[in-house]
C-alpha cells in the first residue's frame, strides 16, 4: 500500500513537472516570436513582400502558440488538482501572466452588485461597508436591428382648407428602405471584410432579418452610384500628385458560365515618405484585360513621377513627346531584389545571396530616412547610398561577364542592369522611394478578398468594386474608420451642397471630427 502510494505520488509529480516544463518552453517561444514580430513591425513601412509574408505567418503562429500555452497551463492545473484529490502534495505552477491593458474607458459600465449578508455571519452583529472590490470583464452584446419610422404629420387650415406637411426627408438611396448605417455595413462587409452578399444574407437570416441577395445587390449598386462624386474627387486628388505609385492585380470575372481574367489597377498618392503634407489616397480602376490602353486612359491627365514594375504596357507613357507631358519612370527595387531572393532561398546561389545582402543594406538606409525632409533624404542618399550603388553596379557587371546569359542568376542580373537608370533615379530625386510597396500594400486586400468572393459578377461589378475600394482604402490610408465614415457620408451626401462636397473626403472629415467634439 505504501509503495503504491509512493509510485502514485512520483507519477503525479512527474506529470506536473512535465506540464510546467512544457508551459515554460512555450512561453519562451512566445517571447522570442513577439520580439521578432515587433522588429518586423518596426520596419514595416516600405516592407518587401517577403518580409510582409513572414510577418503575417509569424502573427498566425504566435496566436497558435498562445492558445497552446493556455491549453498547457490548463493541463498543468488539472494535473495539480488530480494530485490534490489523491491527497498528494504537488507545488502548484503559476504561469507568468502578460501585462493586462485596462479595458477601454469610453465603454459604458454596467454594475452588478452581489448581495451581502445583512448581519455578521460569525456573531450576528451590524455590518458597516469598508469598500468594494471591482472586477471588470469585457462583454459583447449582439447588434440590434430596429425600424426607424419617419413620420410627417398632415395639418389642414380651417380657414382656407390648405393642407400643410413637412417635406419628405432625403434617403441615402432611392427606392431603398435601408438606412445609412446598414448600407455602410453591407458595403464595408463586402469590400472591406471580403464577405460576399450571399454570406451576409445568411448571417442576417440567422438574426431574424430576411434580406435576399437580390435586395442587397440592389442596395450596393445604388449606394455606389450615390458615392461616385467622392470617388471622382479622390481620383482627381491622386492624379494631382508630383509622384504616384502604380500596380495591378487579377480579378476573375464571370462570363457565360465560366470565368475570365480582368484587372484591378491602383494608383497611390502618398507623400509621407518625403515629409509631404498632402493627404494620401488610392484610386482604383477596373479593366476587362491588361491591355496598355487602360493605364493610358487612367493616366491621360497625369504627368510626373511614377513608381511601378516593369510592365511593358507603361512604356508609351514614358515617351518624351507625350501630352500633357512625359511620365518619368522610377523602377522598383523590391522587384529587382525578388529576382535574387527566390534564387537565394530556393537554389542557395552564392551570387544571389550576396546581391540580396547588398540590396538589403540600401533598404535599411531608406528606413532610417523615411519621413525626413527632401533635403535630409538627398544628403543621406548621396553620402551613403550612392557609393553602395556604384559598387553594386560594378559587381553585377563583373558577375554577369562570368555567367551565361541564359542562367537564372544571369537573367536576374540582366533585369537590374537593363533598368539601372530607372532603379537609381531615386538618388537624385528625394520624392522617390526605392520600391513600389505603397501600391502593393493597397492591392493586397484584393488578393485576400479573391479567396472569398471568388469572382466579380460582371465588368460592371468590377467597375463598382474599383469605386468602393477607392473609398475604403483611401479612408484607411488616412487612419479613418471606413465603416463610420461611409455611414456618416451616406446620411449627409444627398443634402450636402455640391460645391462643398470636398468637405466629406476622408481627410477633411477626419479634421472635422475634433472640431465637432469640442463644440
Amino acid at each position: 500500500m505504501v509503495i503504491a502510494t509512493r509510485i502514485a505520488c512520483l507519477e503525479a509529480e512527474a506529470k506536473a513537472r512535465n506540464a510546467e516544463a512544457e508551459v515554460r518552453v512555450r512561453e519562451l517561444l512566445i517571447e522570442q516570436m513577439k520580439f521578432t514580430i515587433a522588429k518586423l513591425k518596426h520596419e514595416r513601412y516600405g516592407q518587401s513582400s517577403e518580409r510582409g509574408a513572414a510577418l503575417e505567418q509569424l502573427e498566425l503562429r504566435l496566436a497558435d502558440l498562445e492558445e497552446d500555452a493556455s491549453q498547457a497551463e490548463a493541463a498543468a492545473r488539472m494535473a495539480v488538482n488530480a494530485a490534490a484529490s489523491a491527497k498528494i502534495t504537488v507545488a502548484a505552477f503559476e504561469r507568468r501572466k502578460p501585462a493586462r491593458r485596462p479595458l477601454p474607458e469610453h465603454l459604458p459600465r454596467e454594475r452588478i452588485v452581489y448581495p451581502s449578508p445583512s448581519a455578521c455571519p460569525c456573531c450576528g452583529g451590524v455590518l458597516h461597508k469598508l469598500g468594494e472590490d471591482v472586477t471588470e470583464t469585457l462583454e459583447l452584446i449582439p447588434r440590434q436591428w430596429k425600424v426607424i419610422q419617419h413620420v410627417r404629420e398632415k395639418f389642414s387650415c380651417r380657414s382656407c382648407e390648405a393642407i400643410t406637411q413637412p417635406p419628405a426627408p432625403s434617403h441615402p438611396i432611392a427606392r431603398g428602405r435601408a438606412g445609412p448605417g446598414l448600407l455602410a455595413h453591407i458595403l464595408f462587409s463586402k469590400y472591406g471584410l471580403h464577405l460576399p452578399l450571399n454570406r451576409q444574407s445568411t448571417v442576417y437570416a440567422r438574426e431574424g432579418i430576411d434580406l435576399d441577395v437580390s435586395t442587397l445587390a440592389d442596395w450596393v449598386g445604388a449606394a455606389a452610384a450615390t458615392l461616385m462624386p467622392l470617388v471622382l474627387l479622390i481620383r482627381e486628388h491622386v492624379f494631382a500628385a508630383e509622384r504616384i505609385h502604380a500596380d495591378d492585380t487579377t480579378v476573375p470575372v464571370l462570363a457565360k458560365g465560366q470565368t475570365r481574367t480582368g484587372r484591378l489597377w491602383t494608383y497611390v498618392r502618398d507623400d509621407r515618405p518625403f515629409g509631404g503634407r498632402d493627404p494620401p489616397a488610392a484610386a482604383f480602376f477596373y479593366s476587362p484585360d491588361r491591355g496598355a490602353k487602360h493605364p493610358e486612359q487612367h493616366l491621360a491627365s497625369y504627368a510626373g513621377l511614377m513608381q511601378a514594375d516593369a510592365y511593358a504596357g507603361f512604356n508609351r507613357l514614358y515617351g518624351a513627346g507625350r501630352k500633357p507631358g512625359p511620365i518619368i519612370e522610377a523602377a522598383c527595387w523590391a522587384h529587382a531584389r525578388r529576382k535574387f531572393f527566390d534564387l537565394a532561398r530556393l537554389d542557395k546561389a552564392p551570387i544571389a545571396i550576396e546581391a540580396v545582402e547588398r540590396i538589403d543594406v540600401l533598404f535599411a538606409i531608406e528606413r532610417e530616412i523615411n519621413g525626413k525632409t527632401p533635403q535630409e533624404r538627398l544628403h543621406v542618399r548621396n553620402e551613403r547610398s550612392r557609393p553602395l550603388l556604384v559598387a553594386l553596379e560594378t559587381w553585377l557587371r563583373e558577375q554577369r561577364a562570368k555567367l551565361s546569359g541564359q542562367s537564372k542568376v544571369g537573367k536576374a542580373i540582366a533585369y537590374s542592369l537593363t533598368r539601372w537608370v530607372a532603379l537609381t533615379r531615386f538618388l537624385d530625386d528625394s520624392r522617390l522611394c526605392m520600391s513600389n510597396n505603397a501600391a502593393e500594400r493597397e492591392i493586397r486586400p484584393i488578393t485576400v478578398g479573391r479567396n472569398n468572393w471568388t469572382f466579380a459578377g460582371s465588368d460592371q461589378g468590377g467597375h463598382r468594386a474599383a469605386a468602393i475600394y477607392t473609398l475604403i482604402q483611401s479612408a484607411r490610408l488616412n487612419d479613418v474608420d471606413p465603416h463610420a465614415w461611409l455611414a456618416d457620408v451616406l446620411a449627409r451626401l444627398q443634402d450636402h451642397p455640391a460645391k462643398c462636397i470636398d468637405e466629406l473626403l476622408p481627410w477633411n472629415w477626419k479634421r472635422e471630427r475634433p472640431q465637432k467634439a469640442a463644440a
